[in-house]
């Protein structure tokens, strides 16, 4: 799933809390918002029940069955679980967000590298050399620093959908943040609001970290010329190979790293060092030579590059994960971001990236003469013997994750938005029934799974969970491919399975997430310290959670490809976006889990895709699967 989180104090080093640090237009905008309601617990004990059917044994479903009703009875357990989880909705301003980045986030221990950070590759840039590259990378940062610009001055205009005003806090949270790792459980700094505002970049060359002013100091933005002056003079600086590669400390399991952590902020310099990255604006990571594909293979490792930086003898040390904005620049025309999940979502990201690709069309503007600039800052870290067995094993480990995640890509060009909407369908539905179909096709069962979806129509609103998998898809699946059914039949399927993902769909925009609200109600019993109840520990609750399928639209203006890596191994990671005369879709996987093959799922949803139109052409002019 993707990690949604609550807000935190600007500075200092704690878990989320609900703080807004938006203000004047935006702040009036968010106080407009509604917060996120609680659904009502028989409402939910209903559909969890209807979405359990095609996923577990008849009796494990009699079963639940009974637990649920004796969860849900007067005066029981769930009733009063209810009132502690309305209770704590109307004393914070989202009940659901600091949960989801507390223990889905924060408290998993898992590397951020593949299991939790998000990547977005750009369209490859026409440059191929070390002085592209450097121009590139200059023009970027102008670009987002022109976003930065625009939030801070609040002249980003408030985003709508549906006519209704999304929260646009998390713009708010994307610079000057960073994770932090610790004991059980990590922390978020945020330092956009401190007194003492950064106004420095972190770049990264050759694994090796430098300081940037990036405002002169009257204030104003450094040009591009000035910005390339400066990169030129990190790249001749970072020449040493002998140097210990800090960065890769990163990629560790969280409790590794966090350990590696403590040890380093012992020595002041490194202390001092680990300070300027976290209050950084963002990073830069101008990378260096990755080995050379194909063209045809060039999308599938450029994604890898972004995702992971193609293990420890390329650029996975020349990163720093936690950093909440990672600006990735190859030497090749590679470029993109690598975001933590933590401070904000992929919608955010992607308005962010769509800024840079449609920033960089823009022509230069005439600039200023140069003028003296300060050497960029190295940064110096103290290794000792103990640091260097941590950095030898997460080189070590680094390099089984990048062997462990395999990334296929599909424009899928036959059709897009257009066709389907002829067709009077509705596209969203359909690709997720295509997914459905392909599934079942390769396995012959279905699984669980969802797609998220924006909560911003709340405050501080973050992910939902649609539920994909429901008993109308199950029987659309298995009818499909059934000789004795009739296309009228399996048109039928179809159409019924697509009205229930779309009801699901409005239930969860509308803030009745099932998923959510037993995390909730469960996160009641932990924060009570009472006896969890057998519904949490019953089978049928842990296959709901054995999600299969984790998908999400995440749509682009300028062509960009966003992506995740899988937040389990058995995972399939699915990212699309729905164009007018295209679909393109990213999958990835880890190759560690036998069952889990990424180039036969693609050719597989290809194929549905394909065989779904054909049986819709078929149809009677009259037919329609449209809401």
């Amino acid at each position: 799933m993707v990690n949604p989180c609550g807000l935190v104090k600007s500075c200092h080093l704690v878990k989320p809390v609900s703080t807004s640090l938006v203000t004047g237009r935006w702040l009036t905008n968010q106080t407009g918002l509604p917060r996120q309601p609680v659904p009502s617990l028989q409402q939910t004990c209903e559909h969890y029940l209807k979405i359990l059917e095609p996923i577990v044994e008849e009796d494990e479903l009699k079963h639940t069955t009974e637990l649920v009703k004796e969860f849900q009875r007067a005066g029981g357990v769930g009733e009063r679980l209810q009132g502690l989880l309305e209770r704590r909705a109307h004393h914070t301003e989202n009940w659901l967000s600091d949960y989801f980045v507390q223990k889905e986030n924060l408290e998993n221990r898992d590397p951020v590298v593949l299991y939790s950070n998000t990547s977005c590759l750009f369209p490859r840039m026409d440059f191929r050399d070390r002085q592209g590259q450097i121009r590139c990378a200059a023009k970027m940062i102008t670009a987002v620093l022109d976003m930065k610009t625009m939030i801070e001055s609040e002249t980003l205009p408030v985003e709508y959908k549906g006519g209704k005003p999304l929260c646009m806090n998390q713009y708010s949270q994307i610079f000057s943040s960073c994770r932090v790792p610790g004991p059980e459980t990590d922390s978020l700094v945020f330092h956009a609001k401190s007194s003492n505002k950064p106004k420095h970049l972190t770049v990264i060359h050759n694994s090796q970290f430098f300081v940037v002013e990036v405002y002169n100091t009257d204030g104003t933005l450094l040009t591009v010329d000035q910005l390339c002056l400066q990169l030129e003079r990190i790249y001749n600086s970072s020449l040493e190979t002998n140097l210990e590669p800090v960065g890769i400390l990163t990629t560790l399991h969280r409790d590794s790293w966090s350990k590696a952590y403590s040890s380093l902020v012992k020595d002041k310099i490194t202390k001092d060092s680990l300070s300027a990255i976290d209050r950084s604006i963002f990073t830069v990571c101008l990378d260096g030579a990755m080995p050379q594909v194909s063209d045809e293979m060039y999308t599938s490792r450029s994604s890898l590059q972004l995702l992971h930086g193609g293990g420890s003898q390329w650029n996975s040390a020349n990163r720093w994960f936690d950093k909440t904005i990672q600006l990735i620049i190859g030497e090749d025309g590679t470029c993109g971001f690598n975001m933590t999940h933590a401070a904000a979502d992929g919608t955010i990201f992607m308005t962010l990236s769509d800024h840079v690709v449609t920033f960089m069309k823009k022509p230069e503007m005439m600039q200023s003469p140069m003028v003296p600039l300060p050497m960029p800052q190295k940064l110096h870290f103290n290794v000792t013997p103990d640091i260097k067995k941590d950095i030898e094993e997460a080189k070590q480990s680094m390099d089984i994750l990048a062997q462990i995640l395999d990334v296929r890509m599909m424009v899928f060009d036959h059709f897009g938005k257009k066709v389907l909407k002829d067709l009077k369908m509705s596209p969203d539905p359909l690709v997720q029934m295509s997914i459905q179909l392909a599934y079942y096709r390769l396995l012959q069962r279905c699984c669980s799974s969802y797609e998220a979806v924006s909560m911003r129509m709340f405050r501080h609103g973050r992910v939902g969970t649609i539920c994909s998998t429901s008993s109308a898809s199950a029987a659309f699946v298995k009818a499909f491919d059934n000789p004795k059914q009739q296309n009228t039949e399996k048109l039928h399927f179809l159409a019924e399975a697509m009205k229930v993902h779309r009801q699901n769909t409005n239930m969860a925009i509308n803030g009745q997430d099932i998923d959510a609200h037993l995390l909730g109600l469960k996160m009641q019993v932990v924060d009570e310290r009472i006896s969890m109840p057998d519904i949490f520990t019953d089978v049928s609750y842990k296959k709901f959670l054995d999600y299969r399928l984790s998908t999400s639209q995440v749509t682009s203006t300028s062509d960009c490809l966003p992506m995740s890596c899988p937040a389990q191994p058995e995972l399939y990671d699915i990212c699309y976006s729905l164009a007018k005369d295209y679909i393109t879709f990213v999958i990835t996987a880890a190759n560690s889990f036998k069952e889990n093959n990424p180039a036969q799922l693609m050719q597989a949803i290809k194929d549905a895709l394909l065989d779904m139109r054909t049986l819709l052409e078929q149809a009677p002019k009259s037919t329609s699967t449209s809401s």
